[in-house]
């Protein structure tokens, strides 16, 4: 078991981080366990997050009714080894070493649970993706 400094880290960034970074991070530690270290924020947070996203996760067996919108911080980024934006624009910090990822993905903001349900399968896909190439089970 890697120790917590040698644990790749991931931050999912959304605008605000009431949906895709809130799914995309639920998965990573759904499949990844203690293997990753996963944060998520947004450039401009929601009070709560989105009830269509919460209901389309649990439907999976994914709580994150407990989880709050954050604010994305330069503290965040440069405390991550992977940094994974979600429609956030041009707001993210970009420091050197860091690997950046785009994933264009709708954004589920307004929308019911049947628009959140395909937007969460992607998700799940692309984070079972990244799974295995930072952190694959031994």
């Amino acid at each position: 078991m890697p120790s917590p400094s040698q644990r790749p880290s991931v931050l999912f960034v959304c605008i605000h981080n009431a949906g895709r970074s809130q799914m995309a991070a639920a998965f990573l530690t759904h499949l990844a366990g203690d293997r990753i270290e996963v944060r998520s924020a947004g450039s401009a947070p929601a009070d709560t997050v989105n009830p269509a996203v919460v209901e389309a996760m649990a439907e999976l067996g994914i709580d994150i009714s407990a989880e709050v919108p954050k604010v994305l911080t330069v503290e965040a980024v440069q405390a991550s080894d992977v940094v994974i934006t979600m429609g956030c624009g041009d707001t993210c910090p970009v420091f050197p070493g860091k690997r950046y990822l785009d994933w264009e993905l709708p954004d589920p903001a307004g929308q019911g649970v049947e628009a959140v349900r395909p937007i969460r399968d992607e998700i799940e896909k692309r984070i079972r993706g990244l799974v295995d190439e930072i952190a694959p089970a031994s």
